[in-house]
């Protein structure tokens, strides 16, 4: 029996008990949890970053909040940032980071939200993170005050993110999780800067989110 027949055989069992109100069979989650290294070991950082390079993202690692800030910074130098929205939940030092040299920084909360359409005028967004996952080189968000609405996510044409060390999983369900801890929290899965490519296989970035991802890792 290949996939297809065994998924539909599956369908027709679970239509044929519900319609007669037998139990539907219990679906096995008996998933892998624990990957060959720990969450947040040398090898599975180095892991998060080879796969995020590996999508064109530039990271680096920083030991301390003020190394942190300084990293937050010299990323929107990089991409001559001139304006940035921040969550109203983002730590103080990181807000700090963002307002340096005289950029506009702008805060988002659900209260007093930025409009769409002066987001789409904003260089760049910098927020924190949940967990991550380095088996497919993925950041989760969600929702969370330091880390704000999707929209200020999706519109500015970089983000910048702060991940922590300790909160990269080595496998997706460890991340589920912990994502799981709180099911009504809505989440953003983020692998790499927005990219597309169409028919002919002509990449175009920034189509569905920001072309450019830069991430902090801090330890």
């Amino acid at each position: 029996m290949d996939a297809k027949t065994a998924i539909l055989a599956r369908a027709r069992d679970a239509i044929s008990r519900s319609q007669q109100g037998r139990p539907v069979r219990e679906i096995p989650r008996d998933y892998i949890r624990q990957g060959e290294h720990a969450p947040g070991s040398d090898p599975v950082v180095a892991d998060m970053v080879e796969k995020l390079e590996d999508y064109s993202a530039k990271v680096v690692e920083a030991r301390e909040e003020a190394q942190v800030a300084d990293a937050i910074d010299a990323f929107l130098v990089d991409q001559g940032a001139r304006s940035v929205v921040v969550p109203a939940g983002l730590p103080e030092a990181y807000k700090e980071a963002a307002a340096r040299g005289g950029r506009t920084m702008r805060e988002d909360s659900r209260e007093e939200p930025v409009p769409t359409l002066e987001l789409n005028e904003i260089d760049a967004v910098v927020t924190c993170s949940r967990v991550s996952i380095s088996l497919s080189g993925t950041i989760c968000l969600d929702g969370e005050p330091d880390q704000g609405r999707r929209a200020i996510t999706l519109v500015p044409d970089t983000h910048v993110v702060v991940i922590e060390r300790g909160m990269i999983m080595p496998t997706v369900p460890q991340a589920v999780d912990v994502l799981g801890q709180h099911p009504t929290r809505p989440t953003t899965w983020i692998a790499g800067g927005s990219a597309t490519s169409d028919i002919e296989l002509v990449r175009v970035n920034g189509v569905h989110g920001p072309r450019n991802l830069r991430v902090v890792i801090a330890h």
